[in-house]
């Protein structure tokens, strides 16, 4: 075998010129979220519901002894057909993406969790002027695959949610 290291060099320089998402649906859209940015994927059980939260904030879940925030992201991205009970309420279980930012732990509530893709940097364009406004405003970009979309979500535009001012 006559190798110079070439190939292990070639496989770090198209480590770095790629980009990882775990890959998640909400209705019916495929999303891509920073892979740097997730910490655990998680089905919760039950959610405790916040008086006077934002509606997208669905709750609060108690994760391993840490207190978490449940983000609907059906809500969080303009769908009417979000979740209305609290998991729990009604015997549903959802689907949750754990992120942490600033040291407090949030949920994102999504249809489901695919798989960890790695796309090429090459193929990451700009979010398309015609996207909803609302997903446009959680978007960082896309990448037009063989058959869909991946919408790479914003991860700090998502956790960004008006609170309303108390009185």
């Amino acid at each position: 075998m006559t190798g110079t290291g070439n190939d292990s060099e070639s496989g770090v320089a198209a480590f770095e010129d790629s980009l990882d998402y775990v890959t998640v649906t909400v209705g019916g859209q495929l999303l891509g979220l920073p892979i740097a940015r997730v910490q655990d994927v998680f089905i919760a059980t039950r959610v405790t519901p916040v008086p006077l939260a934002p509606s997208e904030i669905v709750g609060l879940i108690n994760l391993r002894g840490r207190v978490v925030t449940a983000i609907c992201m059906r809500r969080r991205m303009g769908h009417v057909d979000a979740y209305a009970a609290p998991a729990g309420a009604d015997g549903r279980e959802l689907t949750a993406v754990g992120i942490d930012q600033g040291g407090e732990a949030f949920a994102l509530i999504v249809d489901t969790v695919g798989e960890v893709m790695r796309l090429s940097r090459t193929t990451f364009e700009p979010v398309p002027i015609h996207l909803d406004r609302a997903w446009s405003a959680l978007a960082k970009g896309v990448h037009r695959l063989d058959d869909r979309l991946l919408v790479v979500i914003d991860v700090d535009a998502v956790l960004n949610i008006e609170l309303p001012i108390a009185a």
